[in-house]
């Protein structure tokens, strides 16, 4: 399993008083996929441009995408640039592939976890591994659920009881191109979030005219 079917898996399977927006769940998968690219190789960043190593299969079809999809001309392409463009869609498009291998279910009577109303993880070996990812605190999955506020409440505290901070979970790790990675996905996120409200607003405004 992948970082990005991990983090699908994790949050697909959150209560449903926890939802999560699918345009933020998008950009986190696309971060997750650089991840993994950057551990197998196929992958290297110079300063936030992405630098395509040599084509090799990953073993995932949905990551041997997000390899093909990288630019392979100068001067390359910036991680948050990435983010947007590999992002589009990309939680539609995990959901979709999850469920049509039988790791996404639609149980009977049952509230879907994402406002897209996509199905829940089945009780599956892949779960219960992403669960035991997500339990055990592993920095990169740590730091995605934090970016999306998905972090339990016992998840976001240390042994001594101190609040640990997305940016805590990211330099936990060398400070390197994941880290680098992870805070293009935070802002990214963030930016995110702040056109949700500037739209908002407007829509606000708009109405407020027309009630007179």
């Amino acid at each position: 399993m992948t970082t990005a079917r991990d983090l699908a898996l994790v949050v697909l399977g959150l209560p449903p008083e926890r939802p999560v927006e699918r345009g933020d769940l998008s950009l986190a998968l696309a971060g997750a996929e650089a991840v993994d690219l950057l551990e197998r190789g196929v992958l290297t960043l110079d300063g936030d441009r992405m630098v395509p190593g040599p084509r090799t299969a990953t073993g995932d079809r949905l990551l041997d995408q997000a390899a093909g999809s990288l630019l392979r001309r100068a001067p390359y392409e910036t991680v948050g640039d990435w983010l947007w463009r590999r992002g589009h869609q990309l939680a539609a498009i995990y959901a979709e592939d999850l469920e049509r291998t039988g790791l996404l279910v639609s149980p009977r009577g049952h509230r879907y976890r994402l406002r897209t109303g996509r199905p829940v993880p089945a009780d599956s070996p892949e779960r219960r591994s992403a669960e035991e990812r997500r339990v055990s605190g592993e920095p990169v999955l740590a730091a995605l659920t934090a970016v999306l506020g998905t972090r339990d409440t016992e998840d976001t505290e240390d042994t001594e009881g101190t609040e640990v901070s997305p940016t805590d979970t990211r330099e936990s790790l060398d400070g390197g191109p994941v880290s680098t990675v992870l805070a293009a996905v935070g802002d990214a996120v963030t930016e995110l979030e702040a056109a949700r409200l500037r739209r908002d607003v407007e829509d606000s405004a708009f109405d407020n005219i027309w009630r007179g």
